[in-house]
């Protein structure tokens, strides 16, 4: 079996879909087509089912797929091992989010577009299950994740820093200066990002446990749009503290006083058993100085 065969099928059986495979390997669709029958005549195997405009692996095709990353793998392995020596070069594909992207990358993504030119990162948003999904199947060579739990089923991970939250609201709002609990809190308006996002499914879950029963959040989608919304007094929201830090300095947003009764992780991921290339080591190494400088 060639190499670029299984590059090619690991490619389209990630993607499901030969356009999207041929435009991210930028090969003509015929290119992509012929080589997954050149791939399926070699093994006297169908890889994929073709149902009209979609496809999906045949029971071949899914026992192929982890030997194919596999062998992938080992190939960038022996030509990460022959070129370490050199200056780290190509795409790094990470999955990211708001929070991190706009309050905690940006030292980040400067030093790496000045120290190592060559590399290209790919920041790709993405939250909590996606980004895991993306780095099983290979589509992220890294990603961040902001979770309570540090244990991912066919990942490795990092804990890079505990990510403090903060409860805001406008300033005089009523429950400003005073203790405040879970109860007090599902009595108010609430504002939220949009589900998925770790600290806002633990916030409901926390409250909808008191309450007994579901409670109501008013959703902005963007970090940027609630903070805007609990500043014009239309809500209490929880955010990372990092993402408030200039607000409550400033003063258009004050710090309720409310402990919650869960800690996040923000921690870099990637598929278990797979060798990093140097471009991903340093990213990492980078990143865990970064954050530990952040706090």
């Amino acid at each position: 079996m060639e190499l670029r065969l299984l590059v090619t099928f690991e490619k389209v059986a990630t993607v499901l879909s030969f356009t999207r495979a041929a435009a991210e390997l930028k090969y003509a669709q015929s290119s992509v087509t012929s080589q997954i029958r050149a791939l399926e005549s070699s093994l006297g195997v169908e890889l994929f089912d073709r149902l009209g405009s979609r496809i999906r692996l045949t029971e071949a095709g899914e026992r192929l797929l982890p030997y194919a990353r596999r062998m992938i793998e080992l190939a960038d392995e022996a030509r990460a091992a022959v070129a370490d020596t050199e200056e780290p070069a190509g795409t790094l594909a990470v999955g990211t989010m708001e929070s991190l992207t706009n309050y905690r990358l940006p030292p980040l993504l400067e030093f790496f577009h000045h120290r190592y030119p060559k590399v290209r990162l790919s920041l790709r948003p993405t939250l909590g299950d996606e980004t895991r999904q993306a780095l099983r199947q290979g589509t992220y060579d890294l990603g961040f994740l902001m979770e309570a739990e540090t244990e991912h089923a066919g990942l490795d991970s990092e804990v890079l820093t505990t990510e403090p939250l903060a409860l805001v609201a406008a300033p005089g709002h009523k429950l400003y200066g005073a203790a405040v609990t879970s109860a007090d809190l599902v009595r108010q308006p609430l504002l939220a990002t949009e589900p998925g996002c770790a600290y806002r499914d633990l916030f409901e879950r926390e409250l909808t446990s008191v309450a007994g029963a579901p409670v109501d959040f008013l959703e902005f989608g963007t970090i940027e749009a609630t903070k805007r919304a609990a500043a014009a007094g239309l809500g209490i929201c929880l955010l990372p503290e990092v993402t408030v830090a200039a607000e409550l300095a400033e003063g258009s947003l004050v710090r309720l006083d409310w402990t919650p009764p869960f800690t996040l992780r923000t921690q870099l991921a990637w598929r278990s058993g797979k060798r990093l290339p140097a471009s991903a080591r340093l990213f990492l190494q980078r990143a865990r100085q970064l954050l530990a400088e952040q706090g």
